[in-house]
């Protein structure tokens, strides 16, 4: 049995990606995994995965998964998912709020002007669909008293990083996670957002592939990087933290969270922090 059988979790937007790899190694430690996202079909998107696959590795690893395709986008969406799962298991422990619509310009160094305005899309999925997630995820955790809402964001949320919106959105998130903290505190369950630095995704692969110059900037070093297992490692160290609640309200680098519980990536690398080269979390925790 691992250390989180019998919790329930949602990761959204875990088609792939690091949704994908938190999604596992959750599972890994014997959790309900709930994955969701919009590919469903292999082959349909540019990039490999399906919410299928990852529920299907999830349940190989020992934990049980379960795919929803949801937009999340769309509210009547994921409405439906959180009904399914007060439905089938009556509780929800951890809400890992990943989901995040990346444009493919994303990482082209052009000013915002220059970028359609639909790269606004990363508010819609990265933002408001994190408030969305976290409000059914309220509605079951309150009355149980007990839950952890995770936001995934980075050091662009204080430090300029491919364009405008996507620092808008990650600082937005910040903000927010500590805020709902202020709200949930007295039904103990904890919000805090958690900082990534470079993380060896799919998509992250094919870029470092594409345009090699990219390995030479503190950014894109491959020398820090991570796999995409290694955030859901830190997230199971804090999900059986019993003192979580000293946490709450704050924003985390990662890497320095995994180094506080002596977790380490899956092939036993020290993630290194990059808090000098690139700034320092602004929200501490409400406690």
């Amino acid at each position: 049995m691992g250390s989180l059988t019998g919790r329930v979790v949602v990761v959204t937007g875990a088609s792939r990606g690091i949704g994908k790899g938190m999604a596992l190694a959750l599972g890994a430690e014997g959790a309900f995994v709930y994955v969701t996202g919009r590919t469903t079909t292999p082959g349909s998107h540019p990039l490999p995965g399906t919410v299928g696959e990852t529920a299907a590795e999830i349940t190989r690893r020992g934990g049980t998964g379960v795919a929803v395709a949801v937009d999340h986008a769309n509210d009547a969406q994921v409405a439906v998912l959180f009904d399914q799962v007060r439905q089938e298991r009556g509780r929800l422990d951890i809400l890992v709020n990943n989901a995040f619509s990346i444009p493919e310009d994303l990482t082209e160094p052009r000013p915002f002007w220059e970028k359609p305005l639909s790269n606004w899309e990363m508010v819609d999925v990265g933002v408001r669909s994190n408030f969305t997630a976290a409000w059914h995820a309220a509605k079951i955790m309150v009355p149980q008293k007990s839950g952890l809402i995770v936001a995934i964001s980075g050091y662009v949320g204080v430090t300029y990083t491919y364009g405008v919106v996507f620092g808008t959105c990650k600082s937005a998130v910040d903000r927010m996670a500590r805020d709902m903290a202020v709200e949930l505190q007295p039904h103990n369950i904890a919000s805090l957002s958690l900082w990534q630095g470079l993380t060896f995704t799919e998509r992250a692969n094919r870029n470092l592939a594409r345009n090699p110059e990219m390995k030479k900037l503190t950014v894109t070093n491959p020398l820090i990087g991570c796999s995409p297992e290694f955030p859901g490692r830190v997230i199971a160290a804090l999900a059986m933290d019993p003192d979580i609640m000293r946490r709450s309200g704050g924003t985390f680098i990662t890497a320095e969270v995994a180094q506080d519980y002596g977790v380490t990536d899956v092939d036993g690398k020290v993630i290194p922090s990059l808090r000098a080269e690139r700034g320092a979390p602004i929200w501490r925790p409400i406690a």
